[in-house]
């Protein structure tokens, strides 16, 4: 039938197993480093204790779920600090964005989690069955013994990788020795072997077998730095410039004998070999090319062997291979209008985050008005209003506070189940560290009733300290 569309062929391209081969470098030194240092964090630092006196848990980072909080070293977040999360993510993102309007997928290269454990299971591999030549010789071979028992330790050691990366995930909501001791007794709680189930299936499955898998079709992230780059970030680039036409070594000594052009590439293919994703920078930007920079080592080393200038592959922009075509030195650009926004967001957030930690407060009110009824009619013709209200204390030590209300002249404050304090006050007492909710009337009398809705303000001060809050509501009348 006309117009219809007939696809031949399969829908999706099948997988060509990668095989990267090890190499020896600047970028793969910055790699193995960067692995040590944040999987050390990841996995040690729930062991990190920090005193914050008796009766608080000393673990320095700890995700406490049972009493709402979050610790870290010496910040204590509750439940109604969370805009400090809001303000992370913003960081993060905009560092992100940043990241990536100076060097590209930067993050993906060094930084990224599936990255950092894909680099760690490689590196098993290779011990375990040898360098990309022996690996592919192997699979060509097919069953035998010797394979299969490389194969088990291997993925022994994978599933031992995969299982503490889900136990040290655990361990960042309950002290982490405690919580230990309870995994090694079966004591723990359920959801903790469910998680650890969880994360060990996945790191195990997207670390050792999906791999570049996710780099090129689960990951958003590609895609998105592809409408925030410009010509100005430096990208692992591939300087055609310089390295073609492509010939060998001795035909590129014949070629210049004779007076053509010959190139600096000697087509070996190594940056090839080393790639991670089996990308080849050399056909130019790709959405498999995760900028971790191996490629660059790998041609060094070869035009090192061959005595020729290194750099072939390098992080470069846009903006130099045009430049260096018209004999113009090459130019770089970090400070520019969108890296200075980002920059600038950077700042200004952390500033306010830090100013809120710096001046924030110990003590935290609020006020719901009670709906069933609005108000209540006493029987000398006042009115009485309602307040579910919740008072929380932040220091680790009991205080007692005065309640008034303003806004409202005449208007008595009653806390049920609270002591009254002298004359027309409040007192309400808060234990160390905790939160206290009571029932509180506001009452006024029949002559001083409002003719209307009447915004007022709720204020708890502890008279030691002067330390204020307040919370805003409405007083309703008849």
């Amino acid at each position: 039938m006309s117009g219809e569309t007939i696809i031949e062929g399969p829908l999706y391209q099948a997988r060509k197993k990668v095989y990267p081969q090890a190499v020896h470098g600047r970028f793969r030194n910055i790699k193995w480093a960067l692995l040590v240092v944040t999987l050390g964090i990841y996995y040690f630092l729930p062991f990190i204790r920090w005193d914050r006196g008796p009766d608080m848990p000393n673990q320095a980072v700890l995700v406490d779920l049972p009493h709402r909080r979050f610790y870290f070293f010496f910040i204590e977040l509750w439940p109604q600090e969370v805009y400090y999360f809001t303000g992370l993510l913003v960081i993060a993102a905009m560092t992100l964005f940043l990241m990536n309007s100076l060097a590209g997928r930067i993050w993906c290269g060094y930084l990224c989690w599936q990255t950092v454990w894909t680099d760690l299971f490689y590196a098993v591999e290779r011990w375990v069955e040898g360098d990309r030549r022996e690996r592919i010789k192997a699979d060509k071979a097919g069953f035998n013994w010797r394979h299969f028992g490389q194969q088990a330790l291997k993925i022994f050691i994978w599933l031992m990788i995969a299982w503490w990366t889900g136990g040290a995930w655990v361990l960042y909501f309950d002290d982490a020795p405690t919580l230990v001791k309870n995994l090694a007794t079966f004591q723990a709680p359920t959801v903790a072997y469910l998680w650890i189930g969880i994360l060990t299936l996945t790191t195990f499955v997207f670390a050792g077998f999906m791999r570049e898998q996710v780099c090129i079709y689960m990951c958003p992230w590609p895609r998105i730095q592809a409408a925030l780059t410009d010509e100005w970030a430096l990208n692992v680039t591939y300087r055609d410039d310089r390295g073609e036409p492509r010939m060998s070594v001795k035909k590129a000594d014949a070629a210049h004998a004779k007076g053509l052009a010959a190139g600096d590439c000697v087509d070996c293919n190594q940056c090839v070999a080393v790639c991670p994703t089996g990308v080849d920078i050399r056909e130019g930007a790709q959405l498999g090319c995760i900028q971790c920079g191996l490629c660059i080592d790998a041609c060094d080393n070869v035009m090192k062997q061959i005595h020729r200038p290194t750099g072939l592959i390098a992080y470069d922009n846009d903006v130099n291979e045009s430049r260096r075509r018209a004999g113009q030195p090459e130019l770089y650009r970090p400070f520019r209008a969108r890296t200075l926004i980002y920059m600038g967001v950077i700042a200004l957030v952390s500033g306010l985050m830090l100013y809120g930690l710096l001046n924030r407060s110990h003590v935290f009110l609020t006020a719901w008005h009670q709906r069933n009824p609005h108000f209540v009619v006493l029987s000398d013709g006042g009115v009485r209003n309602d307040y579910d209200m919740r008072f929380q204390n932040r220091q680790r030590e009991p205080r007692k506070f005065v309640l008034t209300v303003e806004g409202l002249p005449g208007a008595k404050v009653h806390a049920i189940g609270a002591e009254p304090a002298p004359g027309e006050q409040q007192s309400v007492e808060v234990g160390p560290d905790q939160t206290r909710e009571l029932r509180v009337s506001v009452a006024i009398a029949k002559d001083q009733v409002p003719d209307g809705s009447r915004e007022i303000v709720f204020k708890l001060v502890d008279p030691s300290t002067g330390e204020t809050a307040k919370a805003k509501e409405h007083f309703l009348p008849k």
